[in-house]
This record gives structure tokens, sequence and C-alpha cells, in this order.
């Protein structure tokens, strides 16, 4: 059980009454997006604001105009902003899709912030938009006050889009409303290998209607296309609202490219006419990096890096994964040296380098796949670590074996791995006595989604780390739509007086359906 006093979600009429008037003017945005630079008036924030990568004393405060702007932003420690802080932010234009991001520095501990964002016209500072509104909390520099986030991934995929019907991305208000310190969005943030259409019809009968724009109206190849995919869930009132709230640390994972895509690819898919996935992968990235404050992407987002880590406080350290950019082909994965395997050589020494550095009793290493969980790409390869084999590491598991002992050899406390992908929940323990690989200590992976996309049955476990599914929820067929089957997010709950820490997993209407409490201080679990 959690000693961490319940918090109360800040008032959302106040904390909010920036993005109630951005609501009602996006039940229009021309869909498609694209600023009319010769709109006569003052420049708008239609599309909402959102905060990313927050620590103790830094944030990413993000923001999209209708025309081209210079963003200010003003923090407060109240909400009558009688005393702010400004920073002056970048010039907002066509280069980076008129969105903007601007780094606070020296802010606060464990503080709520207030901020603003105004929109100014660059060639008359005096012409300002109506200014939008958001609010996060900063990581607390103490241990004692306690750390709670969430954690799911997939959005918008398998055909099951934004449907006005039942209220949108609904999850996200559900979210919202448990009021956390941060959520890690564990990838497959858009699906810009999944167009839409408007209507489907269910098994039942009932029929399914999606929001529809140009862009998601066909796979993504153009930048343009790219850009339209990432800007089509902030058409949801619901993901505003939580982004004007609650900060993100974002990952990627393939959709926000194409289903399953490794370097070097080049697609036998009749729906492209771009076949080079590494073409298609850095317009995406530049995409993502417009669209999320990530701390380690440039403005633009097409230099810099995904992984990274998020330090938030004495209890956690958050180390964010990219196991896309890196990888090899997938294969069959029976490769008995494999010096690339899921993270790349560079990327491991990173992770292992920060791994020993870290300090925080907690570090979740925030996955964008899992690790034994059996998820095959065709008849033959498989996409993720594990590949059906349950004896000694082959391929993909070479490199997870030897992060695996390192954590062990150099006795790094409190290690869990949390991640998405699948588009079920469920909890694997796994320890060596039941595995084929048995140098390291047993560790939980827990798994979480889909969001807003279509639930599949489970995949099956390969034993070459001994795990043992110890919780899993999951439809018995496939692509079940979000009005067929729940969508599931976790929960993870730091307390700060004894130091323990307790997963939920948790599916859409409130349910808990699984809770762990781990012990601090321990290599394994």
């Amino acid at each position: 059980m959690s000693h961490t006093p319940p918090r109360s979600a800040p008032d959302r009429r106040s904390v909010l009454k920036g993005t109630v008037a951005a609501s009602a003017a996006l039940a229009l945005p021309t869909a498609a997006g694209a600023p009319a630079l010769a709109l006569s008036g003052r420049p708008g924030a239609a599309w909402g604001v959102q905060t990313g990568d927050v620590t103790a004393s830094s944030g990413l405060v993000w923001v999209r105009s209708d025309r081209p702007a210079r963003m200010i932003v003003e923090t407060s420690a109240t909400e009558s902003f009688r005393y702010p802080r400004r920073w002056r932010g970048p010039l907002l234009g066509p280069g980076s899709d008129f969105t903007g991001t601007t780094a606070l520095r020296g802010l606060p501990a464990g503080e709520q912030v207030h901020y603003r964002v105004v929109l100014a016209d660059p060639d008359d500072p005096r012409r300002t938009g109506e200014p939008v509104y958001g609010t996060f909390r900063t990581a607390p520099a103490r241990r004692r006050d306690g750390v709670r986030f969430l954690w799911s991934g997939d959005i918008a995929g398998q055909g099951w889009g934004i449907n006005p019907d039942i209220g949108g991305f609904r999850a996200f208000e559900e979210m919202r409303r448990l009021d956390p310190d941060f959520f890690l969005s564990s990838g497959d943030t858009v699906y810009a290998d999944g167009p839409l259409v408007p209507s489907v019809t269910l098994p039942d009968g009932r029929v399914w209607r999606n929001l529809v724009t140009e862009e998601k109206s066909k796979v993504a190849e153009t930048l343009a296309e790219y850009r339209g995919n990432f800007r089509y869930n902030l058409l949801d009132d619901n993901v505003r609202q939580f982004n004007a709230q609650v900060p993100t640390i974002v990952q990627w994972d393939d959709h926000e490219v194409r289903n399953n895509w490794y370097p070097g690819q080049i697609l036998d898919d009749p729906r492209y006419t771009e076949k080079d996935v590494d073409v298609l992968a850095r317009r995406s990235m530049q995409a993502f990096g417009e669209y999320f404050p990530v701390g380690t992407l440039s403005p633009r987002g097409s230099e810099g890096r995904i992984h990274r880590v998020v330090h938030h406080g004495p209890l956690l350290d958050v180390f964010v994964l990219d196991m896309r950019t890196y990888r090899n082909a997938n294969s069959p994965g029976r490769q008995a040296d494999d010096s690339v395997g899921i993270l790349g050589a560079e990327q491991l020494a990173w992770l292992k380098r920060e791994l020993a550095r870290s300090r925080a009793v907690w570090k979740v290493l925030a996955s964008d796949m899992p690790l034994g969980l059996v998820v095959p790409d065709g008849a033959a390869n498989f996409e993720a670590v594990a590949q059906g084999d349950p004896g000694a590491p082959l391929g993909r598991e070479l490199q997870i074996a030897e992060l695996l002992r390192f954590v062990k050899h150099r006795r790094i406390t409190g290690t869990l791995w949390l991640t998405a992908d699948v588009h079920y929940t469920s909890a694997q323990h796994y320890a060596p006595e039941r595995a084929a690989f048995k140098d390291f200590a047993p560790f939980w992976e827990f798994v979480s989604g889909p969001l807003a996309a279509g639930g599949f049955p489970a995949n099956a476990l390969d034993a070459t780390f001994g795990p043992e599914r110890v919780f899993v929820r999951a439809p018995q067929r496939a692509n079940l739509s979000p009005m067929e089957s729940p969508q599931y997010f976790g929960e993870v709950d730091i307390d700060g007086g004894c130091g323990e820490l307790t997963v939920r997993l948790r599916a859409e209407g409130g349910a808990v359906l699984f809770s762990k409490t781990l012990k601090p201080g321990r290599v394994g679990q």
C-alpha cells in the first residue's frame, strides 16, 4: 500500500480554461491542418499545449500556431499569474509545421507549475493571440514525496480512430482524472501505416465511425503526411485536455513509420511509392520531433536521438529505449553471434553506463517491445527479442543476455521493464531457475495497452529467460475494436516513506485488474 497522500487533481475548469476555447476551435481544424498564412487577426493555438521530459528543475513546453508567430511562455506558482516568469521561445514557421518547443530551466522542485503560452505576431509583438493554459508538477527533490505515473501505448491503430459516438479517446480523460506526475507513452503513438475509413461494421452489427482526415486516408509517405498523422490525435478533446495537465515521456516503435520496419529495409508493399524505409523513417523522425517535446531531439526532429534518461527525483530514473532505429533486420533470430541486436552496440553501451551511474531507488526500463513474448514478422521472421527457441540465447537475445548479466554482476538494484506493443495487458516474472540462460537476477516485465487501438490475443512465451505469466487479460480474437474490448493502461506508485513500488494494471472503466508491490534495494525481485 502506498503511503503517498492522495492528490486532488487541479480544477479542470481553471487549469484548462485556455484549452476549452481551443476545443471549440478544433471542432473544425481544417483537419488537414495546414495554416493559412494569409489569415487576418492574431495567432491562435487551437491544437493545445503539452509538456515533456519534466525533471525536478526543468521541462519542455510545446505549442502549434495557426500562422507564423513568436512563442512566449509565462510560468507562475499560482493561477493568477501575478508574478509571472517569462520565457522567450522560438519563431514558429513552416520549417517546423508551425510547432515549437521552449525549454524551461531553474524551476522549483516538487511544485505545481502553472504556465500559459502566448503567440505573438513576429512583425508586431503587441499583436498576440489568446493565451493557452496548462499546468504540471516538477519532480520532487525529497524522497519522501513519492512518485506516481501511468504508462500505455498504441493509439489510433488497426483502423480504430477518433469515434465521436463514444466520446473519442476516452481513456485519456480517465487517466487525466487520476492526476499522475507524468505519462510514459510507450510507442506506436500514431499508426502512420494504418489508414482510416469513415465507418466499420462490427460483427454484432454495430457501426464504428471514424473521424477521417486527408492524411489519415492513406499510408504516410511524405513529411506532410507524417505530420498529419501526429496532428490527428490532437483533434481529440480528451487528448488536448490530458496534455494540458499531464507531462509526457514519449518513445516510438514501428507504426510511427511502418509496421515492423527496420533500418535498410526495402518495401514490397504496393501501397507505397517510396520503398526505402530509411527515407520514410527520416521523415517520421522529423515529424515526431516537431509534435512531441523531446529534449534529445533537435527542434525540427531530424537530428538527435530518442533514447535518453529522464531523472524524476531521488526515487526514479526512466531509461527510454529505442528498439527500432539501431536494430538489425528481422530474421529467424538463430544466429550465434549478434553485436547489433535490437538496441545497437552504441545504445547498449550507453544503457549499461547510465544504469551503473544511476543512484535512483527505482530504474524503469521503458521498452518499446517486450522481452520474452514471441512477436512474429511473417511466417519465418521475428519482430521483437524472443524467437520461440527455448534454449540458450541466440540472435537478439544475446544482447539482452549481456545486459541482464551486467545488471546482476554490477549489483544494480531496482530495475523493472515496462512496455506496450502487443495490445493486451499482462505481468511476467523472469527467473534464472526457470531459464535456459541463468546468469541474471530475477526481474518483472509489465505490459499495458492498447490505449486507443485494436485488442489482440496473448502472445506465446519464450523460455530462454524463464518468464512466467503471472497475469494476463487479452481478447480471444484479433483486432477487437474499443467498443468490444476495454483499453488498458498501467499505474506505478512509488511510496515516499518505505520506497516500495506498486504496479497496477488498469482497464478502461476504472477496474484494477492486477497489482504487484516490489521492495526497494534489491538486485532481483
